[in-house]
């Protein structure tokens, strides 16, 4: 894991309106393999897939960033995030 950026990441889910992030209250580690930073929306993959890129072939991980979320639409909405 020599050289490898853990973030510290905080799931969201979507109210009952659907047009607005809650956090779960929960929280883990992921490796970052996209150059996220605080307080940007990402993408994880858990699990095998966590293992499943390039970066993270060879490493022990069950978390890992895949992408940064720009915007999110739903139902043609914008959500809040």
């Amino acid at each position: 894991m020599v050289g490898q950026k853990l973030l510290i990441i905080e799931p969201y889910r979507l109210n009952e309106e659907r047009t607005v992030l809650k956090t779960t209250g929960r929280t883990l580690v992921a490796v970052d393999t996209v150059g996220a930073g605080e307080n940007e929306f990402v993408l994880i993959v858990q699990g095998s897939s966590a293992r499943n890129t390039p970066a993270t072939k060879t490493l022990p991980v069950d978390a890992t960033i895949i992408g940064i979320v720009d915007s999110l639409h739903i139902d043609k909405r914008k959500v809040i995030l």
